[in-house]
C-alpha cells in the first residue's frame, strides 16, 4: 500500500514537472526568441512577413509589455524579454520546490533558474541550427527558410571566416553545433560547482 502511494506521488510529480517544463519552456523560450530577434533587428511587425510575429506577440506581450514600463532596454538588448524569460524559469523552479517540499535556499533556486535559462538558449539555438542545416540541403525557398537564415547566419558568419568549405560542403553548422554542445557540458559542470559552493 505504501509502495503504491509513493509510486502515485512520484508519477504525479513527474507529470506536473513535465507540464511545467513544457509551459515554462514555451513561454520563456519565446521570450528569448523575441529578445534575439530584436537584438538582430529582424522585423517583427505582422506587415513584415515574419511568420512567427503574431505567435511571439500573442505568447509574450502579456509579460513583456508590463515589464517594459519598469525595465528599460539597454541599447539593442530588450531587457524586458530577458527578465520575463528569467521570471518564468524562476516560477517553474519555485513551484517544483513547493511541490517537493525540499528545504533549499532561495539563492539555489535563483541559480537554477539562471542556468536553466542559459541551457534553454543553447537548446533553442541547437534546434535552429539543425533545422537550418536540413533546409539548406533541401534548398527550399520560403518565407520560413529566409526567416530562419536571418536567425542563424549571424552565428555562422564568424565560423565561416575560419572554417573553409570542404569539397563544396559548408561545415559551419556542424562546428556551431559542436560549440553549443561543448557549451552545454561546461554549463552543466559550472552549475554543479556553483550549487556545491552555495
Amino acid at each position: 500500500m505504501m509502495h503504491s502511494l509513493i509510486s502515485l506521488d512520484t508519477m504525479l510529480y513527474q507529470i506536473t514537472s513535465l507540464l511545467l517544463e513544457v509551459a515554462a519552456g514555451l513561454i520563456a523560450g519565446t521570450c528569448l526568441l523575441r529578445l534575439y530577434m530584436q537584438y538582430q533587428r529582424i522585423p517583427m511587425s505582422t506587415r513584415s512577413g515574419n511568420p512567427l510575429a503574431r505567435f511571439i506577440f500573442a505568447l509574450t506581450d502579456w509579460l513583456v509589455l508590463p515589464l517594459r514600463r519598469v525595465v528599460p532596454a539597454i541599447g539593442r538588448l530588450d531587457t524586458a524579454s530577458l527578465l520575463g524569460a528569467f521570471l518564468v524559469q524562476l516560477l517553474q523552479f519555485v513551484i517544483l520546490w513547493g511541490i517537493t517540499g525540499m528545504v533549499t535556499s532561495v539563492l539555489s533556486i535563483v541559480v537554477l533558474a539562471a542556468f536553466g535559462l542559459v541551457r534553454m538558449a543553447i537548446s533553442g539555438l541547437t534546434g535552429l541550427v539543425i533545422i537550418y542545416a536540413i533546409l539548406s540541403w533541401v534548398q527550399t525557398q520560403s518565407v520560413a527558410a529566409d526567416f530562419l537564415e536571418r536567425l542563424v547566419l549571424p552565428l555562422l558568419m564568424p565560423i565561416r571566416r575560419v572554417v573553409p568549405l570542404v569539397g563544396g560542403i559548408d561545415l559551419s553548422p556542424l562546428v556551431l553545433l559542436l560549440i553549443l554542445q561543448v557549451a552545454g557540458i561546461v554549463l552543466g559542470n559550472l552549475q554543479a560547482a556553483v550549487l556545491f559552493a552555495i
